[in-house]
C-alpha cells in the first residue's frame, strides 16, 4: 500500500523500498503480491486533516486517523470486495475479542434484518483488546476503527513479543526485513525534520517565547503552531529547559514555564468533542450514571492513568453520551500533563 510519493530528506522514496521489501516476503511465502495506491486519499483524508489541525493549533495524531480512513477503510474494503478476502491481517500489536476461527466463520452467518438487526449488532460488539507484549501495545492507534472493519481483522502478533516475532522472522528467512529499523516516524511519510516538513506547507508565523510567570520575553520562534502543549521548547541561549502551558493565536506568543512538575504545566480536566465508541454504542454505565470510571492515555506507550468520564452537552445537540462531548476528571493524586487532543 502506497500512500506517499515523495522523496525523504535524504532523497529516498521510503515507499519503493517498503514495497520491494514486501514483495521479497511474499516470494519466499510463495504468496501473491498486489499493490494499491492511496496517495489522493491520504492527502485528502489524512494529511490534509493533519495541517488543518496544526494551523488551529492542536496536535493530531495522523496513525490513528490513518487506520481510520486508509488501512481500515480504503485498504479493507479493497481486500474484501476486490480481492474477495474472509479478513485482513495486519502487524499490529492488538488483539481482539474473536478468536480466528470466528472471524472467519462469521461470513457465513447470516445477519437479522429489521427490528432487531442494531441490537443484535450492538449485543455482539467485537471488543479491541490490549496486546500480551504492554510495552509494543497499539491499541492506542487503533482507537478509532470501526466495528465493520475490527470484526474481519486479525492481529496474528498480538499474543507474541517482539522478540518471539524476529524469532519467527529469521526462522522463515525473512532477514531482509529484520535489519529494518523501527518506523518511528509519522505514517507512511517517515521520520524527519518536523518544523522544516510543517514548514513547507504552512506559512511561518513568527512570535516570541513569554515566561508564564513575569511575561518576559525569552526568545523568538517561526510559528506558535508548531508547538504542543506541554512540549519542550528549545529557546535559544537558555540553560534550563522550559515547557509549553499556552499558546496565543492572535499575537502569535507562546506562553512556557520553567521545570516539569511548574503547577501551570497540570490539568485535572479535560473537554473532548464528539466520542468514537469502538462498540458504536456508549457503555450502559455511562448512559444510565452519566458517568462511569475507567483509565486514560493521551499518548502511545503513556502509562494509562485513572479517571472519570462524564456525558457532556454539545451546543445544538441533546445531552447524549453517545454523540455529545465528555469530560475527563482525574479523581485523585497528581494531575497529568496533558499535552494531546
Amino acid at each position: 500500500m502506497k500512500n506517499w510519493d515523495s522523496l525523504d530528506e535524504h532523497g529516498v522514496c521510503t515507499a519503493d523500498k517498503d514495497c520491494e521489501d514486501a514483495y521479497r516476503v511474499c516470494q519466499i511465502l510463495d504468496i501473491p503480491f498486489h499493490q494499491v495506491s492511496y496517495v489522493k486519499e491520504y492527502w485528502n483524508d489524512v494529511f490534509s486533516d493533519f495541517l488543518n489541525e496544526y494551523e488551529k493549533g492542536r496536535t493530531p495524531n495522523p496513525d490513528i486517523v490513518c487506520n481510520k480512513h486508509i488501512k481500515f477503510s480504503c485498504f479493507f474494503h479493497y481486500a474484501v470486495d476486490n480481492l474477495g478476502a474472509d479478513a485482513i491481517a495486519t502487524g499490529h500489536y492488538a488483539r481482539t475479542s474473536l478468536e480466528d476461527e470466528e472471524v472467519f466463520e462469521q461470513k457465513h452467518v447470516k445477519k437479522p434484518e429489521g427490528l432487531f438487526r442494531n441490537r443484535f449488532e450492538v449485543r455482539n460488539a467485537v471488543k479491541l483488546l490490549q496486546a500480551a507484549d504492554s510495552f509494543k501495545d497499539q491499541t492506542f492507534f487503533l482507537s478509532q476503527v470501526s466495528q465493520d472493519a475490527l470484526r474481519r481483522t486479525i492481529f496474528p502478533l498480538g499474543g507474541l513479543t517482539k522478540e518471539f516475532v524476529k524469532k519467527i522472522a529469521a526462522e522463515n528467512r525473512l532477514h531482509h526485513v529484520l535489519q529494518k529499523k523501527e518506523s518511528m516516524g509519522m505514517c507512511f511519510i517517515g521520520k524527519r525534520n518536523f518544523e522544516h516538513f510543517l514548514l513547507q506547507y504552512l506559512q511561518p508565523r513568527p512570535g516570541h517565547f513569554i515566561s508564564i510567570e513575569d511575561n518576559k520575553v525569552l526568545g523568538t520562534h517561526k510559528g506558535w503552531f508548531l508547538y504542543t502543549l506541554g512540549q519542550r521548547a528549545n529557546i535559544g541561549g537558555l540553560r534550563e529547559p522550559w515547557y509549553v502551558v499556552e499558546k496565543d493565536s492572535v499575537k502569535g506568543d507562546v506562553f512556557v514555564a520553567p521545570r516539569t512538575d511548574h503547577p501551570a504545566l497540570y490539568r485535572d480536566l479535560l473537554r473532548t468533542s464528539r466520542v468514537h465508541w469502538i462498540a458504536e454504542e456508549p457503555p450502559a454505565a455511562l448512559v444510565r450514571d452519566k458517568m462511569m470510571e475507567c483509565h486514560f492515555r493521551f499518548r502511545h506507550q503513556m502509562a494509562l492513568v485513572c479517571c472519570v468520564l462524564q456525558g457532556g452537552r454539545v451546543p445544538g445537540q441533546r445531552e447524549d453520551p453517545a454523540a455529545g462531548a465528555v469530560c475527563l476528571h482525574a479523581p485523585e493524586g497528581p494531575a497529568q500533563s496533558w499535552d494531546g487532543h
